[in-house]
């Protein structure tokens, strides 16, 4: 059965274990989880394994490049700033409360139960759209692969089948939820071998791009220049902004390493060094390849190009072969393949704890608090996000021919909103202690204000674009970018279901469950 600790009464004072009433510290209570099961290698491996760079750069290259052209190093680079930013409050907040709801969980002590709740929304419906497009490339790649593997057209264009590629999906996104069910023991131990072969394949990719770059067969083929380096080459403000949202996308799911403090060894200071260290890894992976790519294909429109729109969606699929040569170019698709099914599988870990965390504090049914007896994972929530993961891949892909770019451009949207409101909730949660030393007001206020107003600007900007039917893949609905049907809508859905919970659980609303100095809760079978 499900215990939860007393709730306290208003009026009542509580101090967090370890720490004072008011104090905005202390660690908090047992959920139910396995603890000391992951140390500082696992916990990064989890979070370069959710980002997924393989996946991220087969699907991103092509439409950056269609936004911003021979800058896309440098868009890279300027994405990569606002998340280091963030990813300092991430840190900060960390130590002071470990708690595996971590953006709803510092958001509610900061700011209060409804932008708390949003918060969480935020990253539960980013994470859905994530696992949704993992499947989706998985299962594309799993068909490409066969067909190479067999030499069978045939094979390979089963992917093209709707019935067929949305059947295998479904497929991909049930085996990983079985593994992540099973805790994170089977989660780390599948990791380790997948985030290995994907990162060893990029760098023979790299390498081997570099060397045939500028060759005679090459006609698109350019030279490294550092102009590629400079953001304020690109021609318009918007492009820019549409480019940055897709590089924002790609360094997303680092803070999975924080949805596991409560499983870490160090809880209170080894996730925030794994996230720093998953961080650095992204970054020098992404220009190398970016680089790499663009020093062997052009940025051009036809042929292996980068910006030809026949490939924008899956770019290694069209350079695979090319860069690697037909026998190699399969590790290529394997590479592929398992970057998406590893980060398919290690995504439901932010979701699931998040989704426990909610429900732990009465934000969301009680049902989902549940944590299973033997392998301590939250089970219900972790079966909860596949199956809307599986609703949401089949439903949109029947609605839009171009969801796996569309839906890309939305989740640029969500990543903005729920960052952007942690990194300002860690300055607000901390503006107490900012006077306290040099280090204090520079990590703790500084730096994520800073990061939280480059999020929010380009989620602003991005808002605006996005209602353009011409954003992303060009598809409308009723005159509206999809785009920003997609992005809106799930946002305003969250409200709607905010307000149906407020209903069934005012105590949480009214600020009775969680406060800036109440302990967690306590959550066991």
């Amino acid at each position: 059965m499900v215990q939860v600790a007393p709730r306290p009464q208003a009026g009542d004072t509580v101090t967090s274990a370890g720490g004072t009433a008011g104090g905005g510290t202390g660690k908090t209570r047992d959920k139910g989880l396995s603890g000391n099961s992951v140390g500082l290698l696992g916990s990064a491996v989890i979070g370069v394994s959710t980002v997924a760079p393989v996946y991220c750069l087969t699907s991103t290259l092509g439409p950056t490049v269609g936004e911003v052209g021979l800058q896309m190093p440098a868009v890279f680079l300027a994405g990569f700033l606002p998340m280091l930013l963030v990813a300092f409050a991430y840190r900060e907040l960390n130590r002071a409360v470990p708690d595996c709801g971590t953006s709803f969980t510092w958001s509610v002590k900061a700011f209060g139960p409804r932008i708390g709740w949003m918060c969480g929304w935020g990253l539960v419906i980013a994470t859905i759209i994530v696992l949704s497009n993992l499947a989706g490339v998985a299962t594309s790649f799993f068909w490409l692969l066969l067909g190479e593997l067999t030499g069978s057209d045939a094979i390979a264009n089963l992917d093209g089948d709707k019935a067929a590629h949305v059947l295998t999906c479904l497929a991909f996104i049930a085996l990983a939820t079985a593994v992540s069910y099973r805790g994170m023991t089977a989660t780390k131990g599948v990791q380790y071998a997948l985030v290995g072969l994907q990162l060893a394949v990029l760098a023979a990719f790299v390498a081997m791009a570099l060397t045939q770059a500028g060759s005679d067969g090459l006609p698109g083929s350019l030279h490294f220049s550092l102009t590629w380096l400079n953001p304020f080459a690109v021609q318009s403000f918007s492009a820019f902004t549409a480019g940055l949202s897709l590089s924002i996308f790609m360094f997303w799911g680092w803070d999975a390493c924080l949805t596991v403090n409560e499983e870490t060894a160090g809880s209170d200071r080894t996730p925030g060094r794994a996230a720093l260290l998953a961080m650095v890894v992204l970054i020098g992976s992404y220009l190398l390849t970016a680089v790499a790519a663009q020093m062997f294909s052009g940025v051009g429109t036809k042929g292996h190009g980068l910006g030809n729109p026949d490939t924008a969606d899956n770019v290694f699929a069209a350079l695979a072969t090319p860069v690697m040569g037909p026998a190699l170019g399969v590790l290529l698709f394997v590479a592929v393949l398992a970057s998406a099914a590893a980060s398919l599988q290690t995504t439901f870990i932010p979701v699931a704890r998040t989704v426990l965390a909610m429900s732990a504090y009465e934000a969301l049914p009680p049902s989902f608090a549940r944590v299973h007896p033997r392998f301590r994972s939250p089970g219900r929530a972790t079966i909860a996000a596949g199956v809307a993961t599986g609703v949401f891949y089949a439903g949109m892909t029947f609605l839009s021919q171009n969801v796996l770019i569309d839906t890309i451009y939305a989740l640029g949207l969500m990543i903005c909103f729920y960052y952007a409101i942690t990194a300002f909730a860690c300055a607000w949660y901390f503006r107490r202690q900012l006077r306290d030393s040099a280090r204090d007001l520079l990590f703790k206020g500084v730096f994520p204000v800073f990061g939280g107003v480059l999020l929010t600007a380009v989620f602003t900007k991005t808002l605006i674009d996005m209602w353009n039917p011409a954003y992303g893949s060009g598809s409308s609905v009723f005159g509206v970018g999809s785009v920003f049907v997609i992005g809106v809508g799930l946002l305003l859905t969250g409200f709607v279901i905010m307000l149906v919970m407020q209903r069934r659980s005012p105590a949480f609303f009214r600020g009775e469950i969680l406060t800036r100095s109440t302990p967690a809760l306590v959550v066991e079978e």
